[in-house]
């Protein structure tokens, strides 16, 4: 049989447009043969009878799984039947594809158990799923886990719950998934179970030099499980270049010596639960102060209309608009280059085509506004601004969120690195950036914690806080952000300390954990945040 390495099936990844809405809509990505072949030489590694893939594809796993002398039968799920046929591109035969059936695995009752399972499941995320679908897995959860997962949990983490339900004693298990299933709402518990439920034998993690798929916003990691006594080690690797039989070694333990290919490391299972399957180890001397001791974070201006909303100075003379009506505001991360933002770089925005002011209309009825702006209104109306399913919240649906302006802001989703931009423009921002509202408002402490929160060794934390995309993109949210920690030599570093009133009202707030969570409840929603002085009284 001609080798995989020599007839990979290809897949051209749609850049844009229908195709490439259709490929989220399947989630199919097809899994490169070096990591086909190293899923697939682990798994079989013990001779089983029978191989499954609850979603074949287009044969990628049973042609590396041949090549690595795998004997046994195949058997599996595909959707695809078109797909399917793709398999024998890999020199695989219409008799080794008997035992696939085309067909939903979520969906059929599978009763038999497999010595051997390998997966690339399809990637839909939750907003893809039908209600019917998502009550599906609500059960499937409460069955494989005992409780059920968060409504925002993506197909992919069912297929391996499902998975690991049927996978017999003894069994290898050999899963790509996303690092979403470590960084999530759910994930520290789900995680927790399956450890004490399975063998966790190694995690794989991949540099973007060696990412499985370069142009999807995914960042891949590579689970290999077993239904053998859980163990209290688990062997973490991080791939920094695609080279199976480097990573094989490793693998096997015939080798310490990984070149420079990747690194191992043997982590305790309680402290990878605790720091994040997808995270390395946090070096010493990381640990600081979180900064919601220095600021409270909120997230930017959501308009719901940005085309209408938000608008260039030219485009306010163009309807005649009284400029009164609105406040100077910056909404991508790409027009903040540097670390600081001024008035000046807005103007120079806005001379360059770029928008820069917002239309921030209060609860005034549209009567009291001027003859411009009601004019204006009513070309938003006709672009059926009324009915979106964010405008149509507010009352009356043209009212703007308000914000006062943050002395810092936080680009908090990007592939280069995240930063803290000080606010010298008396801007507002919109959902590209997230507010950092410093305690202390003066000059001189805004000026500390901006430094303090650039710092390389602050900034090396935003990994243990913030959700990882693929190309080393990270997103960390509002409340995932106040549980950045400063390192303490930092703090020495730029003579930063947190206010006297944060250390009140965390006192104040330990004293009464009925009014801490209402508070907690009350802050979620607030657009504005309280200085603390106000917040004590």
């Amino acid at each position: 049989m001609m080798s995989t390495t020599n007839r990979q099936s290809h897949q051209t990844l749609p850049a844009s447009g229908p195709a490439r809405e259709t490929l989220r809509k399947k989630g199919q990505f097809w899994t490169p043969q070096w990591l086909a072949k190293i899923m697939a030489a682990w798994v079989v590694a013990e001779r089983p009878a029978t191989l499954f893939d609850p979603a074949v594809g287009p044969g990628t796993f049973f042609a590396a799984a041949r090549e690595a002398g795998f004997t046994g039968a195949f058997t599996g799920f595909e959707l695809d039947d078109a797909v399917l046929a793709e398999s024998y591109k890999l020199g695989l035969s219409p008799s080794e594809l008997r035992g696939t059936i085309v067909g939903d695995f979520i969906s059929q009752r599978v009763v038999q158990s497999y010595p051997a399972i390998i997966s690339n499941p399809p990637y839909i995320r939750h907003h893809r799923l039908s209600e019917e679908q998502k009550k599906e897995l609500h059960q499937l959860a409460k069955h494989c886990l005992g409780f059920s997962l968060d409504g925002r949990v993506g197909l992919h983490i069912y297929f391996l719950l499902k998975c690991l339900d049927h996978l017999a004693p003894n069994g290898r298990l050999a899963f790509l998934l996303p690092a979403d299933v470590c960084e999530g709402v759910s994930s520290t518990v789900v995680w927790k179970r399956l450890g004490e439920k399975y063998r966790i034998d190694a995690v794989l993690t991949f540099d973007k030099s060696a990412a499985p798929f370069p142009n999807v916003d995914t960042n891949a990691m590579l689970f290999l499980l077993s239904h053998r006594q859980p163990s209290k080690q688990v062997r973490w690797l991080r791939v920094v270049k695609p080279d199976s039989e480097a990573v094989l070694a490793a693998l096997d333990g015939g080798t310490t010596d990984c070149g420079d290919a990747l690194s191992i490391q043997h982590r305790k299972l309680d402290e990878l639960l605790a720091t994040g399957l997808s995270r390395p180890p946090r070096a010493h001397g990381s640990a600081g102060v979180p900064l919601s001791a220095f600021a409270r974070v909120v997230r930017g201006i959501a308009t719901g209309a940005n085309e209408f909303f938000f608008l260039t100075a030219e485009q306010i003379r163009q309807h005649a608009l009284e400029k009164s009506y609105f406040k100077r505001a910056i909404g991508r991360t790409r027009d903040c280059p540097s670390a600081t933002v001024t008035r000046e770089d807005l103007d120079k925005l806005d001379r360059a085509g770029r928008p820069t002011w917002l239309l921030s209309l209060g609860k005034e009825s549209e009567r009291d506004l001027p003859a411009t702006i009601r004019n204006y209104l009513k070309i938003g109306e006709r672009m059926g601004l009324p009915t979106r399913s964010l405008i149509e919240t507010r009352k009356p649906w043209y009212r703007m969120e308000e914000r006062t302006v943050p002395g810092l802001l936080f680009a908090y989703l990007g592939r280069r690195d995240c930063r803290f931009i000080l606010n010298r423009a008396g801007a507002v921002p919109l959902t590209g950036f997230l507010c950092v509202f410093p305690w202390d408002e003066s000059e001189a402490y805004v000026r500390k914690l901006w430094r303090a929160l650039n710092h390389e060794d602050t900034q090396a934390n935003l990994v243990f806080v913030g959700k990882s995309y693929g190309g080393g993109a990270l997103k960390v949210e509002p409340r995932q952000l106040d549980d950045l920690e400063i390192p303490e030599h930092v703090l020495k570093e730029v003579g930063l300390a947190p206010v006297q009133a944060w250390n009140q009202m965390v006192l104040l707030e330990a004293l009464q954990p009925d009014e801490k969570k209402r508070r907690a409840a009350t802050q979620r929603e607030r657009t504005t945040p309280p200085r603390p002085s106000k917040q004590l009284r």
